[in-house]
């Protein structure tokens, strides 16, 4: 089927679903439906593990009788079963504590132009295809080095789907949208040590996807460099987190700024608004409407339009990330954030990866974090890590065993560096970071 047929046929759904809700009853409704379509393909070891075809679709709806919700969803998109979503609503709602805060957002704040960002790029992917690609990131890894030894396999992905929103303002606006993906796992071994790691590439687009062979080639390095690992003494040190690591630091602030965990009292960061929380040379921008970005949206899971923002100006938080429901409890303005953020652009001090280990000098480079031992009330973090020890700014020695610790208050306002090289495969864009000390745990 044509993709706009598609998005036509579920504009239709979507808005008679609305109407529905209306005539029984419900004073403000909202509903979201989505199709996908794609295949998986899983080897390991060069051989086929598994293969899927997916054909998922779902379809949610929130009524609102006065300040009272009910929500339902099927993945049976029948008449009969829509009819039933909608009657399931209705009756929850009836039911529900009145809220004060609940409802759509305002009539204001709504999407009121659909303009292309470009997010959709189908291409016929072949399962032969698809499978001659995850065993070739595969092949491409052994013949790298002798040490690779054993495979957690590979994986292909390639996904087409259509979104669409719709509420009672008279709201009705979609989407389609391409995803691909291929990642590769390996094991090296040498004398008796056993290392593990990974490579992967996403793109909306299947051509700008790296090859298979870079793919398993990166993935072999990064699992062999591990060979050799060493515990490290218990000491106070710079740590730089590798630019793959990076995105999760800054996710920590943006758990932090939600509007969710704010209004819950659950937030490190409470009545930080004009504060200074990082260095003066530090900005976050968001540009929620780069072409074929993968963070990119012209509105947000409430259709609040998106619109570029100055989340952090020379250090200091402008903007708490704001749902329609988190604004009311905070009594403060809805700037859509339903469903997350929208491409943060993080500035960086310009050193290549080369410098920024000189600038280090002594200390640890990060490159795995395991464990969750992050309190997002107190900030206090520890969490497991891996990496390498770094002497006069050149590697020295891969690590293993280690725990760092600190406070994210203290890491984000006392990040010294990051790098120029950024991380681009996500919603967060940004270099590896350095932290100007950290306790690390060891022997």
């Amino acid at each position: 089927m044509q993709v706009e047929q598609q998005l036509s046929d579920i504009k239709q759904v979507v808005a008679d679903v609305i109407e529905l809700a209306k005539q029984k009853g419900a004073t403000q409704v909202e509903a979201s439906m989505s199709k996908v379509e794609g295949v998986s393909v899983s080897t390991r070891l060069q051989e086929v593990e598994t293969v899927e075809f997916n054909s998922d679709g779902g379809l949610g709806i929130s009524v609102y009788i006065d300040n009272c919700k009910g929500s339902a969803s099927t993945a049976d998109l029948s008449q009969s079963a829509l009819s039933l979503a909608v009657e399931k609503a209705i009756q929850i709602a009836k039911y529900t504590s009145e809220d004060k805060c609940a409802g759509l957002a305002d009539a204001d704040l709504m999407i009121t132009e659909e303009f292309d960002l470009e997010l959709y790029h189908p291409s016929t992917v072949e399962t032969e295809q698809a499978i001659a690609t995850a065993i070739a990131a595969e092949a491409a890894a052994f013949a790298t080095d002798a040490r690779i030894n054993n495979s957690d396999g590979a994986n292909y992905n390639a996904n087409t789907g259509v979104k669409v929103y719709g509420n009672s303002h008279g709201v009705l606006v979609g989407y389609p949208s391409s995803r691909y993906s291929l990642s590769c796992v390996l094991i090296a071994e040498e004398n008796g040590d056993m290392q593990r790691d990974y490579a992967y590439t996403v793109s909306r687009e299947p051509n700008k996807l790296l090859s298979a062979a870079e793919v398993g080639t990166e993935a072999a390095k990064n699992t062999v460099d591990r060979l050799g690992a060493r515990k490290l003494a218990t000491q106070e040190a710079p740590v730089l987190f590798s630019k793959e690591l990076s995105p999760g630091l800054f996710g920590h602030f943006v758990s932090a700024i939600s509007g969710g965990s704010l209004y819950r009292n659950s937030s490190f960061l409470m009545d930080s608004l004009g504060t200074q929380l990082f260095p003066d040379w530090l900005n976050i921008h968001e540009r929620p409407h780069l072409k074929r970005a993968l963070a990119s949206s012209a509105f947000d899971n409430e259709g609040v339009a998106t619109h570029d923002m100055d989340i952090v100006t020379d250090g200091v938080l402008n903007h708490y990330l704001l749902t329609s429901y988190s604004a009311r409890k905070l009594n403060m303005q809805n700037n859509g954030h339903a469903g997350g953020i929208h491409n943060w652009m993080i500035s960086n001090t310009g050193e290549s990866e080369k410098e920024l280990l000189q600038k280090l000098g002594t200390g640890l480079y990060v490159t795995e974090l395991m464990g969750h031992g992050v309190n997002a009330v107190t900030g206090d973090y520890s969490r497991g890590a891996a990496g390498f020890w770094i002497e006069n700014g050149i590697i020295q020695y891969p690590v293993h065993e280690v725990t760092i610790a600190a406070n994210l208050k203290d890491m984000l306002k006392n990040i010294v560096a990051i790098g120029a090289d950024t991380e681009a495969r996500g919603s967060i864009f940004t270099g590896a970071v350095m932290i100007e000390s950290m306790q690390i745990g060891g022997e």
